[in-house]
């Protein structure tokens, strides 16, 4: 599979599975609201100190799975991790890309974007964007 068959079925499919490596080398796994971007898998982190953050600033390999809503079909995506966040984005470009990941997860419009940057903001969000190093799955 290539990433251009991922990316339809992320089209509609956002339930996903992020797995990092802890600093003991076992994995961590979290659940995610992903989607595609600029040709790469995508999720946010709202909380910008929550553990798989820590994992990827330290080791930027993971795995993001992507499944229906049945289990019956899915998308893998392995890949290095490229975090973007107020830190180290201009914050006017950030908050618009923000809002892109949030339509792209399947989010649509949000009822109140002033409201949403606020948010995403106090809780430091960060982007993530993950190369697609190896693609996988099984999409019907």
């Amino acid at each position: 599979m290539d990433f251009e068959a991922a990316k339809k079925f992320l089209d509609t499919h956002h339930r996903g599975v992020v797995t990092t490596t802890q600093k003991n080398g076992a994995a961590h796994d979290s659940i995610v609201v992903c989607g595609h971007y600029q040709d790469k898998m995508l999720f946010v982190s709202v909380l910008g100190n929550a553990r798989k953050v820590h994992n990827l600033r330290r080791d930027p390999r993971c795995t993001v799975l992507a499944v229906s809503d049945d289990w019956g079909q899915y998308v893998v995506v392995e890949g290095q991790a490229q975090l973007m966040d107020y830190g180290n984005t201009d914050p006017k470009e950030y908050r618009e890309q923000l809002r892109d990941a949030f339509r792209a997860c399947g989010g649509g419009e949000h009822s109140d974007w002033e409201e949403y940057d606020l948010a995403m903001r106090k809780q430091n969000a960060v982007m993530i964007l993950v190369s697609p190093d190896n693609v996988y799955g099984r999409t019907r």
